[in-house]
């Protein structure tokens, strides 16, 4: 983290407003995007943290044609829907913006006509699908067929969602329109293209090697990979009546590309929280070399956000790039791969609905479970269990203990410390040094380790006060537990400081208990002299509450219900699958030698649709292996993953 930065501006992918929020999103991108700006803020930066409803696009006009509504339509309900559910969840935003909002249409306009104007696209005529009974050029999601891999009938022309494959339009069989049913023709169309070749030189130089220290692996390897196959034209604009039109003569009946539009959705947004602020200026956040940007992301989009994006920025010229992008891998579900057309997911607003006053909990949960360097699992069982062995029995339980113990012996208040013993100078100094240690964790984007290190603090004060024992010590000693209950109230104290970032909701409860003003966070993190801001002796307390309720079976036997009831819907309208091959015997199957390897590096094989040549490390040697999963994963997308290899086949 570059600390000599004046300002901070963090972003968090725009939610696309087809549909509301699950906890994949949540974990992949605006927990730890909040956990950041609350700690940047906290630590007395000053932070602009954007975000808004990304409201263009295929997906858009699809939902809306099959809730037999307007684009407009959906994308105010789903932004009205998400906009609510991040605030339930106390995700901080100083601002969530829409891109259907004029400021953002004359943002991404004027921006294109400026890269328009210095020559920066290419203007190409191309074949695409058009619907002859509509007159109108169809997107690849409108262009539904059969799936050449495995025959279902409803498949995309960008993907079929029953086997997960990338197609274009060309492969599906017996391709038709999404709106009429009718055969779609050939027809040719005019577009401007974005010559991303043309970058790779600076790309290579600013990524490969500017930034080969700082980016996660996932992140770099992604952008390696990439570069290393060669950059091609990207058309930047679309035959669609649904999204910020194209600002040329000629142009009629087009819209700009999502991706142009939806990232530039972070300058206009900026741009209306301006509006809305006295005297603040948008420039600062996003023309300053003083201005540090970071993007949080899902893996999904880190081409977008490290190549597109920056080609555009430093094409338009005056912009800042990204110092960095902590993209996050994917979160599963009981297991199973989180999927929207399928509900089986986690729904925010749903949530927060059917378990009011368990916003922090979700939290806890999804942050102890990031997927920050692979994927990870979301299970209700654990989620009880985080709960209950954790917040309710290290976290709460030292809070409550500390401060009922404070109103026995001391009417609520302070006590003034005695002597110090080893004890609890050595409890006091972890006080005033955990802040830093948690800064760094945070700094690096380590959000796992870090809440782990805010819980091992909890664990710590219940352990000060079980091996101090003062309900034992006051029969006899009740100076020695002044300065026992003293050192345990600077450590609840401390939690009410460092928790803020991650359990916003019960950061509040914590100070209210101990009296303090709320709502107080801005420089409220440790100072730069070390020395944390300590709860003086004679400072009145509140009563105790319950920072957590212990979770029920019961609870997680409604959720977990409710998902087998998707999962069994699924089921029966899944297409039936090939019955299980002959048995082997035991003999035959110890012969395999199957070995776990490393993707290195993952290439497209000239005129193959289906085949990625792999490089695998084994530890035996390294192999290059021929593998038909290009329709279904990307190169980038498998390089630094790990594989089982059938060592020994011949």
């Amino acid at each position: 983290m570059t600390q000599e930065a004046a300002r901070t501006t963090i972003t968090a992918a725009l939610p696309y407003t087809n549909g509301p929020v699950h906890i994949g999103h949540l974990a992949g991108v605006y927990v730890p995007a909040d956990i950041y700006a609350r700690y940047l803020r906290a630590k007395g930066q000053e932070v602009l943290f954007v975000c808004g409803s990304d409201e263009h696009g295929v997906a858009i006009t699809l939902r809306a044609a099959k809730e037999g509504v307007s684009p407009q339509q959906v994308v105010d309900k789903y932004h009205a829907m998400i906009g609510q559910s991040f605030e339930g969840l106390g995700i901080s935003f100083d601002i969530y913006s829409r891109t259907s909002k004029e400021v953002h249409h004359q943002t991404a306009a004027n921006f294109f006509k400026h890269m328009h104007a210095q020559g920066l696209f290419e203007e190409k005529e191309t074949e695409q699908y058009y619907d002859p009974e509509k007159e109108q050029f169809l997107a690849d999601r409108y262009i539904k067929g059969t799936c050449p891999v495995c025959g279902y009938e409803e498949a995309y022309g960008d993907q079929c969602e029953n086997c997960g494959s990338s197609l274009s339009p060309s492969e599906l069989k017996n391709p038709k329109s999404a709106i009429s049913g009718a055969a779609p023709v050939l027809r040719k169309t005019k577009h401007w293209f974005l010559p991303m070749q043309d970058y790779e030189p600076w790309l290579k130089e600013w990524i490969l090697e500017g930034h080969k220290d700082d980016w996660k692996a996932n992140v770099y390897g992604q952008c390696k990979s990439w570069l290393d196959n060669g950059l091609q034209p990207r058309a930047m604009t679309r035959d669609l009546d649904w999204g910020v039109k194209v600002p040329l003569e000629g142009a009629n009946g087009k819209v700009l590309y999502v991706w142009f539009d939806a990232p530039i959705g972070y300058i206009s947004a900026t741009k209306d929280w301006a509006a809305q602020q006295e005297g603040r200026q948008w420039e600062p956040w996003w023309q300053d070399n003083d201005t540090r940007l970071v993007h949080f992301i899902g893996k999904d989009n880190i081409v977008f956000h490290c190549i597109i994006f920056p080609i555009l920025l430093k094409g338009h010229g005056g912009y800042i790039l990204p110092e960095n992008v902590p993209a996050n891998e994917f979160l599963n579900l009981e297991g199973n791969k989180i999927s929207t057309s399928r509900n089986w997911a986690v729904w925010l607003h749903e949530y927060l609905q059917e378990l009011p006053g368990k916003e922090d909990v979700l939290r806890y949960v999804l942050t102890a479970n990031l997927p920050e360097t692979k994927d990870n699992d979301f299970t209700w069982k654990d989620y009880q269990t985080r709960n209950n062995s954790e917040l309710v029995a290290i976290l709460g339980n030292f809070v409550n203990r500390a401060i009922v113990l404070t109103h026995k012996y001391f009417e609520g208040k302070v006590p003034a410390p005695g002597i110090m013993q080893p004890v609890d100078e050595a409890v006091l100094k972890e006080t005033a040094e955990l802040p830093a240690r948690i800064g760094q964790s945070i700094e690096q984007y380590r959000f796992r380790e870090a809440l782990a290190l805010m819980m091992d603090y909890a664990r710590a004060g219940n352990k000060y006060l079980a091996d101090t024992e003062p309900w034992q010590v006051m029969k006899t000693r009740p100076e020695r537990v002044q300065t026992i209950m003293y050192t345990a109230l600077q450590v609840v104290n401390g939690l009410a400081g460092i928790c803020q970032p991650f359990l916003p909701f019960t950061a509040q409860k914590l100070r209210q208990m101990l009296g303090l003003p709320a709502n107080t966070w801005q420089n409220a993190w440790q100072d730069e002299s070390g020395q944390w801001r300590a709860l003086e002796p004679g400072h009145q307390l509140n009563k105790a509450t319950l920072l957590f309720e212990k979770i029920e079976d019961k609870l997680v036997e409604a959720q977990v219900s409710k998902l087998e009831a998707t999962k069994a819907a699924n089921q029966a309208e899944a297409p039936k699958v090939a019955p299980a091959k002959d048995e082997i015997a035991f003999d035959d199957f110890v012969k395999m030698d199957i070995r776990v390897g490393t993707i290195t590096a993952a290439h497209k094989v000239k005129k193959s649709k289906k085949l990625l040549q792999l490089t695998i490390e084994t530890g035996l040697d390294t192999r290059t292996v021929l593998s038909g999963i290009a329709q279904h994963y990307s190169p980038e997308q498998v390089v630094g993953q790990q594989v089982c290899l059938l060592a020994n086949l011949a």
